[in-house]
Protein backbone atom coordinates (compact mmCIF):
# COMPACT_ATOMS: atom_id res chain seq x y z
CA UNK A 1 0.00 0.00 0.00
CA UNK A 2 1.03 3.43 -0.89
CA UNK A 3 2.06 6.23 1.84
CA UNK A 4 -0.36 8.50 0.18
CA UNK A 5 -3.78 5.48 0.22
CA UNK A 6 -2.25 4.98 3.56
CA UNK A 7 -2.52 8.70 4.28
CA UNK A 8 -5.63 8.51 3.08
CA UNK A 9 -7.45 5.30 4.98
CA UNK A 10 -5.77 7.22 7.97
CA UNK A 11 -7.66 10.22 7.74
CA UNK A 12 -11.25 8.49 7.00
CA UNK A 13 -10.88 6.01 9.66
CA UNK A 14 -10.13 9.15 11.78
CA UNK A 15 -12.75 10.81 10.76
CA UNK A 16 -15.46 7.94 11.10
CA UNK A 17 -14.44 7.26 14.73
CA UNK A 18 -14.21 10.93 15.20
CA UNK A 19 -18.18 11.01 14.74
CA UNK A 20 -18.63 8.56 17.55
CA UNK A 21 -18.83 10.68 20.57
CA UNK A 22 -19.40 8.68 24.01
CA UNK A 23 -21.73 9.84 26.22
CA UNK A 24 -21.74 13.86 28.12
CA UNK A 25 -22.16 13.51 32.08
CA UNK A 26 -22.49 17.17 33.62
CA UNK A 27 -23.11 16.82 37.63
CA UNK A 28 -25.76 20.02 38.49
CA UNK A 29 -26.45 21.00 41.91
CA UNK A 30 -30.32 20.70 42.77
CA UNK A 31 -31.67 24.49 43.55
CA UNK A 32 -28.58 25.97 40.93
CA UNK A 33 -28.33 27.44 37.64
CA UNK A 34 -27.28 24.91 34.92
CA UNK A 35 -25.96 25.99 31.52
CA UNK A 36 -25.17 23.83 29.16
CA UNK A 37 -23.98 25.24 25.34
CA UNK A 38 -24.03 23.28 22.40
CA UNK A 39 -21.58 24.23 20.11
CA UNK A 40 -21.56 24.66 16.92
CA UNK A 41 -18.24 23.55 16.41
CA UNK A 42 -18.51 20.42 17.91
CA UNK A 43 -20.58 19.21 15.24
CA UNK A 44 -19.35 20.82 12.10
CA UNK A 45 -17.06 17.92 11.54
CA UNK A 46 -19.58 15.02 12.10
CA UNK A 47 -21.65 16.35 8.62
CA UNK A 48 -20.30 14.81 5.31
CA UNK A 49 -18.70 15.96 3.27
CA UNK A 50 -16.26 15.84 6.51
CA UNK A 51 -13.80 19.49 6.31
CA UNK A 52 -10.40 18.63 5.71
CA UNK A 53 -7.60 20.52 8.42
CA UNK A 54 -7.93 23.91 8.27
CA UNK A 55 -11.08 24.20 5.97
CA UNK A 56 -14.26 26.44 8.07
CA UNK A 57 -17.47 25.62 6.90
CA UNK A 58 -20.33 28.19 8.40
CA UNK A 59 -23.52 25.70 7.89
CA UNK A 60 -26.49 26.42 9.41
CA UNK A 61 -27.21 24.06 12.38
CA UNK A 62 -30.03 23.65 14.54
CA UNK A 63 -30.57 21.74 17.32
CA UNK A 64 -33.62 19.44 19.08
CA UNK A 65 -33.44 18.40 22.48
CA UNK A 66 -35.72 16.07 24.21
CA UNK A 67 -35.49 13.61 27.43
CA UNK A 68 -35.24 10.36 25.87
CA UNK A 69 -38.07 8.43 25.21
CA UNK A 70 -40.36 11.70 25.69
CA UNK A 71 -41.16 14.17 22.89
CA UNK A 72 -40.27 17.21 25.26
CA UNK A 73 -37.64 18.14 27.95
CA UNK A 74 -38.03 17.91 31.76
CA UNK A 75 -40.18 21.03 33.35
CA UNK A 76 -37.28 22.99 34.87
CA UNK A 77 -34.89 22.55 31.62
CA UNK A 78 -35.83 24.65 28.40
CA UNK A 79 -33.43 25.53 25.49
CA UNK A 80 -32.66 28.43 23.27
CA UNK A 81 -30.86 29.51 19.97
CA UNK A 82 -31.79 32.72 18.24
CA UNK A 83 -30.49 31.42 14.81
CA UNK A 84 -29.20 28.61 12.80
CA UNK A 85 -25.82 30.33 13.47
CA UNK A 86 -25.70 30.45 16.72
CA UNK A 87 -24.90 28.32 19.80
CA UNK A 88 -27.71 26.49 21.71
CA UNK A 89 -27.87 26.99 24.78
CA UNK A 90 -30.12 24.37 27.45
CA UNK A 91 -30.39 26.17 30.86
CA UNK A 92 -32.44 25.37 34.39
CA UNK A 93 -33.18 25.09 37.75
CA UNK A 94 -33.04 21.31 38.51
CA UNK A 95 -35.38 20.61 41.21
CA UNK A 96 -34.68 18.29 44.38
CA UNK A 97 -37.18 15.45 42.78
CA UNK A 98 -34.62 14.12 40.42
CA UNK A 99 -31.54 14.22 43.04
CA UNK A 100 -29.48 10.74 42.66
CA UNK A 101 -31.65 10.19 39.00
CA UNK A 102 -29.76 10.74 35.38
CA UNK A 103 -31.55 12.44 33.55
CA UNK A 104 -31.07 11.60 29.40
CA UNK A 105 -31.35 14.39 27.08
CA UNK A 106 -30.98 13.15 23.55
CA UNK A 107 -29.47 16.23 21.14
CA UNK A 108 -30.24 15.71 17.59
CA UNK A 109 -28.05 18.56 15.49
CA UNK A 110 -29.29 19.23 11.84
CA UNK A 111 -27.39 20.76 9.19
CA UNK A 112 -30.14 22.83 6.99
CA UNK A 113 -27.84 22.89 3.95
CA UNK A 114 -26.77 19.20 3.47
CA UNK A 115 -29.98 17.85 5.92
CA UNK A 116 -27.88 15.77 7.81
CA UNK A 117 -27.86 14.55 11.50
CA UNK A 118 -26.15 13.47 14.21
CA UNK A 119 -27.51 12.98 17.58
CA UNK A 120 -25.48 12.73 21.06
CA UNK A 121 -26.36 12.22 24.83
CA UNK A 122 -26.17 14.32 27.38
CA UNK A 123 -26.18 12.47 30.86
CA UNK A 124 -27.25 14.81 33.84
CA UNK A 125 -26.76 13.77 37.22
CA UNK A 126 -28.43 16.03 39.63
CA UNK A 127 -26.30 16.35 43.01
CA UNK A 128 -27.75 17.85 46.02
CA UNK A 129 -26.63 21.05 47.24
CA UNK A 130 -25.19 21.46 51.00
CA UNK A 131 -28.15 24.22 51.89
CA UNK A 132 -31.23 23.97 49.55
CA UNK A 133 -33.08 26.32 49.41
CA UNK A 134 -31.39 29.38 49.97
CA UNK A 135 -33.22 31.05 52.36
CA UNK A 136 -33.34 34.35 50.74
CA UNK A 137 -33.81 34.47 47.22
CA UNK A 138 -33.95 38.14 45.03
CA UNK A 139 -35.36 38.28 41.57
CA UNK A 140 -34.12 40.92 39.63
CA UNK A 141 -35.58 42.11 36.04
CA UNK A 142 -32.93 43.18 33.85
CA UNK A 143 -34.14 45.41 31.06
CA UNK A 144 -31.47 45.88 28.63
CA UNK A 145 -30.88 42.08 28.27
CA UNK A 146 -31.98 38.67 26.23
CA UNK A 147 -31.62 35.73 28.18
CA UNK A 148 -28.76 34.41 25.54
CA UNK A 149 -27.07 37.27 26.80
CA UNK A 150 -26.89 36.64 30.41
CA UNK A 151 -26.72 33.24 30.09
CA UNK A 152 -22.90 34.11 28.77
CA UNK A 153 -20.54 33.43 32.11
CA UNK A 154 -18.70 36.40 31.90
CA UNK A 155 -22.03 38.83 31.62
CA UNK A 156 -23.84 36.40 34.50
CA UNK A 157 -20.39 36.18 36.48
CA UNK A 158 -20.66 40.69 36.29
CA UNK A 159 -24.28 40.91 37.74
CA UNK A 160 -23.48 38.07 40.18
CA UNK A 161 -20.94 40.14 41.49
CA UNK A 162 -22.39 43.60 41.21
CA UNK A 163 -25.60 41.76 43.70
CA UNK A 164 -22.23 40.29 45.99
CA UNK A 165 -21.03 44.29 46.32
CA UNK A 166 -24.55 45.37 47.59
CA UNK A 167 -25.79 42.28 49.27
CA UNK A 168 -22.25 40.62 50.95
CA UNK A 169 -23.54 37.36 51.51
CA UNK A 170 -21.17 34.65 52.53
CA UNK A 171 -22.83 32.35 49.92
CA UNK A 172 -24.25 33.66 46.50
CA UNK A 173 -25.50 31.14 43.46
CA UNK A 174 -27.69 31.96 40.82
CA UNK A 175 -31.11 30.00 41.17
CA UNK A 176 -32.76 30.24 37.67
CA UNK A 177 -32.78 32.60 34.85
CA UNK A 178 -36.12 33.52 32.74
CA UNK A 179 -36.83 34.89 29.80
CA UNK A 180 -40.00 38.27 29.92
CA UNK A 181 -41.61 36.43 27.26
CA UNK A 182 -42.09 33.13 29.20
CA UNK A 183 -43.54 35.49 31.97
CA UNK A 184 -46.22 37.23 29.28
CA UNK A 185 -43.75 39.84 28.21
CA UNK A 186 -44.36 41.47 24.71
CA UNK A 187 -41.72 41.00 21.84
CA UNK A 188 -40.09 44.29 21.82
CA UNK A 189 -40.25 46.63 18.43
CA UNK A 190 -36.73 46.38 16.37
CA UNK A 191 -35.67 49.70 17.23
CA UNK A 192 -33.08 50.92 18.90
CA UNK A 193 -31.43 47.64 19.76
CA UNK A 194 -34.15 46.99 22.18
CA UNK A 195 -34.13 43.75 24.28
CA UNK A 196 -36.99 41.42 25.55
CA UNK A 197 -36.00 41.69 29.49
CA UNK A 198 -34.62 39.07 31.76
CA UNK A 199 -35.23 37.54 35.46
CA UNK A 200 -32.79 36.51 37.26
CA UNK A 201 -33.27 35.34 40.40
CA UNK A 202 -30.15 34.66 42.49
CA UNK A 203 -30.31 33.25 46.35
CA UNK A 204 -27.79 34.08 49.32
CA UNK A 205 -27.43 32.71 52.90
CA UNK A 206 -27.83 36.19 54.92
CA UNK A 207 -30.49 38.60 54.95
CA UNK A 208 -31.26 41.24 52.72
CA UNK A 209 -28.57 44.72 52.84
CA UNK A 210 -30.69 48.10 53.28
CA UNK A 211 -29.61 48.99 50.15
CA UNK A 212 -32.33 46.00 48.52
CA UNK A 213 -34.66 47.09 51.14
CA UNK A 214 -35.04 50.52 49.68
CA UNK A 215 -37.35 49.46 47.01
CA UNK A 216 -40.12 48.73 50.52
CA UNK A 217 -40.03 52.63 51.57
CA UNK A 218 -43.44 54.10 50.95
CA UNK A 219 -41.60 57.13 48.47
CA UNK A 220 -40.62 54.30 46.25
CA UNK A 221 -43.74 52.56 45.95
CA UNK A 222 -45.61 55.45 45.45
CA UNK A 223 -43.42 56.34 42.53
CA UNK A 224 -43.43 53.16 41.44
CA UNK A 225 -47.36 53.18 41.77
CA UNK A 226 -46.84 56.08 39.33
CA UNK A 227 -44.54 54.66 36.88
CA UNK A 228 -41.66 56.19 38.22
CA UNK A 229 -38.22 55.26 38.94
CA UNK A 230 -37.49 55.09 42.58
CA UNK A 231 -34.51 56.11 44.17
CA UNK A 232 -32.04 53.44 45.08
CA UNK A 233 -28.41 54.33 46.21
CA UNK A 234 -26.80 51.27 45.17
CA UNK A 235 -28.34 51.26 41.53
CA UNK A 236 -25.07 53.37 40.07
CA UNK A 237 -23.39 49.63 40.82
CA UNK A 238 -25.48 48.06 38.37
CA UNK A 239 -25.86 50.93 35.93
CA UNK A 240 -22.90 50.94 34.35
CA UNK A 241 -23.88 47.56 32.07
CA UNK A 242 -27.06 46.49 33.91
CA UNK A 243 -30.63 48.39 33.86
CA UNK A 244 -32.18 46.96 36.39
CA UNK A 245 -36.41 48.23 36.92
CA UNK A 246 -36.29 48.60 40.83
CA UNK A 247 -40.50 48.06 40.76
CA UNK A 248 -40.22 44.80 39.78
CA UNK A 249 -37.74 43.32 42.16
CA UNK A 250 -38.92 40.50 44.53
CA UNK A 251 -37.52 39.63 47.72
CA UNK A 252 -38.14 36.17 49.34
CA UNK A 253 -37.74 35.61 52.75
CA UNK A 254 -37.88 31.57 53.04
CA UNK A 255 -37.16 31.91 57.16
CA UNK A 256 -40.49 33.46 57.86
CA UNK A 257 -42.70 31.66 55.50
CA UNK A 258 -44.95 29.58 57.54
CA UNK A 259 -45.60 26.47 56.76
CA UNK A 260 -49.28 25.13 56.00
CA UNK A 261 -48.71 21.46 55.78
CA UNK A 262 -50.87 19.25 57.85
CA UNK A 263 -49.50 15.69 58.46
CA UNK A 264 -52.37 13.31 57.51
CA UNK A 265 -53.67 11.06 59.79
CA UNK A 266 -54.68 7.86 58.06
CA UNK A 267 -57.04 5.56 59.43
CA UNK A 268 -57.94 1.61 59.02
CA UNK A 269 -60.27 2.93 56.20
CA UNK A 270 -63.92 1.52 58.35
CA UNK A 271 -66.40 4.49 59.00
CA UNK A 272 -67.62 4.70 62.31
CA UNK A 273 -70.66 3.06 63.66
CA UNK A 274 -73.72 4.97 63.40
CA UNK A 275 -76.10 2.60 64.81
CA UNK A 276 -78.79 0.42 63.09
CA UNK A 277 -80.08 1.33 60.05
CA UNK A 278 -84.10 1.98 60.25
CA UNK A 279 -86.02 2.37 56.52
CA UNK A 280 -88.64 3.93 56.46
CA UNK A 281 -92.16 2.68 57.12
CA UNK A 282 -94.20 0.68 54.51
CA UNK A 283 -97.39 2.27 55.90
CA UNK A 284 -97.66 5.50 54.18
CA UNK A 285 -100.91 7.91 54.11
CA UNK A 286 -102.61 8.30 51.02
CA UNK A 287 -102.86 12.11 49.74
CA UNK A 288 -105.08 13.54 47.72
CA UNK A 289 -104.02 15.73 44.46
CA UNK A 290 -107.46 16.96 43.69
CA UNK A 291 -106.85 20.24 45.06
CA UNK A 292 -103.04 20.84 43.49
CA UNK A 293 -104.69 19.80 40.12
CA UNK A 294 -107.61 22.68 40.62
CA UNK A 295 -104.84 24.88 41.48
CA UNK A 296 -102.53 23.88 38.86
CA UNK A 297 -104.51 23.47 35.73
CA UNK A 298 -107.83 24.52 36.14
CA UNK A 299 -107.63 28.32 37.52
CA UNK A 300 -105.17 29.25 34.88
CA UNK A 301 -107.62 27.52 32.10
CA UNK A 302 -110.49 29.58 33.17
CA UNK A 303 -108.31 32.88 33.47
CA UNK A 304 -106.90 32.19 29.66
CA UNK A 305 -111.21 31.39 28.55
CA UNK A 306 -112.35 34.72 29.86
CA UNK A 307 -109.57 36.47 28.14
CA UNK A 308 -110.42 34.83 24.93
CA UNK A 309 -113.75 35.92 24.99
CA UNK A 310 -113.50 39.19 26.12
CA UNK A 311 -111.02 39.78 23.33
CA UNK A 312 -113.39 38.27 20.89
CA UNK A 313 -115.82 40.55 21.42
CA UNK A 314 -113.67 43.64 21.12
CA UNK A 315 -112.61 42.00 18.00
CA UNK A 316 -116.20 40.99 16.39
CA UNK A 317 -118.76 42.72 18.02
CA UNK A 318 -117.32 46.47 17.99
CA UNK A 319 -116.18 46.86 14.63
CA UNK A 320 -117.99 49.33 12.60
CA UNK A 321 -118.46 48.15 9.20
CA UNK A 322 -117.45 49.60 5.77
CA UNK A 323 -121.07 51.07 5.27
CA UNK A 324 -120.81 52.85 9.02
CA UNK A 325 -117.46 54.15 7.54
CA UNK A 326 -118.39 55.86 4.57
CA UNK A 327 -121.36 57.22 5.95
CA UNK A 328 -119.13 59.27 8.26
CA UNK A 329 -116.54 60.40 5.37
CA UNK A 330 -117.27 63.52 3.70
CA UNK A 331 -118.69 62.91 -0.13
CA UNK A 332 -115.86 64.71 -1.97
CA UNK A 333 -113.47 62.52 -0.12
CA UNK A 334 -115.12 59.24 -1.41
CA UNK A 335 -114.91 60.85 -4.77
CA UNK A 336 -111.52 61.79 -5.09
CA UNK A 337 -110.71 58.17 -3.68
CA UNK A 338 -113.09 56.72 -6.28
CA UNK A 339 -111.24 58.75 -8.99
CA UNK A 340 -107.48 57.83 -8.10
CA UNK A 341 -108.79 54.06 -7.71
CA UNK A 342 -110.41 54.53 -11.37
CA UNK A 343 -107.07 55.64 -12.69
CA UNK A 344 -105.14 53.33 -11.38
CA UNK A 345 -107.02 50.67 -12.99
CA UNK A 346 -106.69 52.61 -16.27
CA UNK A 347 -102.47 52.46 -16.23
CA UNK A 348 -102.62 48.96 -15.09
CA UNK A 349 -104.87 48.38 -18.10
CA UNK A 350 -102.51 50.63 -20.38
CA UNK A 351 -99.69 48.24 -18.94
CA UNK A 352 -100.75 45.27 -20.50
CA UNK A 353 -101.96 46.56 -23.70
CA UNK A 354 -100.44 49.51 -25.03
CA UNK A 355 -102.68 49.39 -28.27
CA UNK A 356 -106.35 50.65 -26.35
CA UNK A 357 -107.46 54.22 -26.43
CA UNK A 358 -106.28 57.37 -24.47
CA UNK A 359 -107.93 56.67 -21.09
CA UNK A 360 -110.97 59.43 -20.22
CA UNK A 361 -108.73 61.12 -17.66
CA UNK A 362 -106.47 62.48 -20.63
CA UNK A 363 -109.57 63.00 -23.43
CA UNK A 364 -110.41 66.72 -23.12
CA UNK A 365 -114.15 67.00 -21.51
CA UNK A 366 -114.81 70.81 -23.00
CA UNK A 367 -114.53 71.68 -27.10
CA UNK A 368 -111.79 74.13 -27.51
CA UNK A 369 -113.64 76.65 -29.31
CA UNK A 370 -117.72 76.32 -28.91
CA UNK A 371 -117.32 75.37 -25.20
CA UNK A 372 -119.60 72.28 -25.88
CA UNK A 373 -119.67 68.51 -23.85
CA UNK A 374 -117.62 66.66 -25.97
CA UNK A 375 -119.07 62.99 -25.00
CA UNK A 376 -116.16 60.83 -24.51
CA UNK A 377 -115.77 57.66 -26.55
CA UNK A 378 -115.80 54.53 -24.73
CA UNK A 379 -114.75 50.99 -25.45
CA UNK A 380 -117.13 48.10 -25.08
CA UNK A 381 -116.34 46.57 -22.13
CA UNK A 382 -116.26 50.35 -20.40
CA UNK A 383 -118.41 50.44 -17.01
CA UNK A 384 -120.91 53.57 -18.03
CA UNK A 385 -121.68 54.07 -14.53
CA UNK A 386 -118.36 54.97 -13.36
CA UNK A 387 -117.85 58.62 -14.29
CA UNK A 388 -114.42 60.03 -14.14
CA UNK A 389 -113.44 62.79 -11.71
CA UNK A 390 -113.38 65.89 -13.82
CA UNK A 391 -117.07 64.98 -14.92
CA UNK A 392 -118.34 64.42 -12.05
CA UNK A 393 -117.10 67.94 -10.39
CA UNK A 394 -118.99 69.03 -13.60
Amino acid sequence: MSPATTGTFLLTVYTLFSKVHSDRNVYPSAGVLFVHVLEREYFKGEFPPYPKPGEVSNDPITFNTNLMGYPDRPGWLRYIQRTPYSDGVLYGSPTAENVGKPTIIEITAYNRRTFETARHNLIINIMSAEEFPLPYQAEFFIKNMNVEEMLASEVLGDFLGAVKNVWQPERLNAINITSALDRGGRVPLPINDMKEGVYVMVGADVAFSSCLREVENPQNQLRCSQEMEPVITCDKKFRTHFHIDWCKISLVDKTKQVSTYQEVVRGEGILPDGGEYKPPSDSLKSRDYYTDFLVTLAVPSAVALVLFLILAYIMCCRREGVEKRDMQTPDIQLVHHSSIQKSTKELRDMSKNREIAWPLSTLPVFHPVTGEVIPPTHTDNYDSTNMPLMQAQQ
